[in-house]
């Protein structure tokens, strides 16, 4: 029962979301490019955040943050308010990633140290810890990087990722099975297999 209200309370936040998602696209559509700020505001730190855990490169992600959101606001027209913005925006920011990746210089390899965002909180968590950890998920292949990302740090349920990376919701499942025992593997050296 708790599961059943709980989800109900969540498909709730989503649907208002969802609503003025929609409100601030039609506002900007209508001239009010000043709305859009609504958006950047909603989304900016859960889209740099799976742009840093899919480059590892804090500047990349900025780049390709701030690249996806002049491409949406281009592109508002194109928008579909029978969807989600955020896996509208999501699909423009993989892309955006993904150029970013293909422009690197060719055997430019991603180290730990890049894949760090070195702030004072960040010390603090244990730096160690922090950067075999974001070694690890980009050592994984981009279908289960992107999973990942999704579901742990910017906390997407499995329908929003299925919706966000035009899958089902059952491969989602297996895809994140798979990159958690990847990970297990790579980070405590577990075997799976067994």
């Amino acid at each position: 029962m708790r599961d059943t209200v709980t989800n109900f309370s969540s498909a709730r936040v989503y649907v208002s979301q969802d609503a003025d998602d929609a409100a601030f696209v039609r506002r900007c559509l209508d001239g009010d490019t000043a709305a859009f700020a609504g958006i950047v505001d909603r989304y900016q730190r859960v889209l740099f955040t799976v742009a840093l855990r899919m480059l590892g490169d804090y500047e990349e992600a900025t780049d390709a943050t701030q690249n996806a959101f002049v491409k949406a606001y281009r592109k508002l027209d194109a928008f579909d308010p029978t969807q989600r913005f955020f896996s509208w925006i999501y699909r423009i920011l993989v892309n955006e990633c993904h150029n970013a990746r293909r422009d690197r210089r060719r055997g430019e390899a991603i180290t730990p140290e890049l894949a760090v965002v070195a702030s004072p909180a960040d010390l603090l968590e244990g730096e160690e810890r922090r950067q075999r950890v974001q070694a690890a998920i980009l050592a994984l292949p981009p279908e289960y990087r992107e999973v990942v990302v999704l579901r742990h740090f910017a906390e997407r349920s499995y329908d929003e990722i299925a919706e966000a990376l035009r899958i089902p919701s059952r491969v989602v499942k297996s895809r994140l099975h798979t990159a958690r025992q990847r990970l297990a593997q790579m980070l405590l050296g577990w075997d799976t297999r067994r």
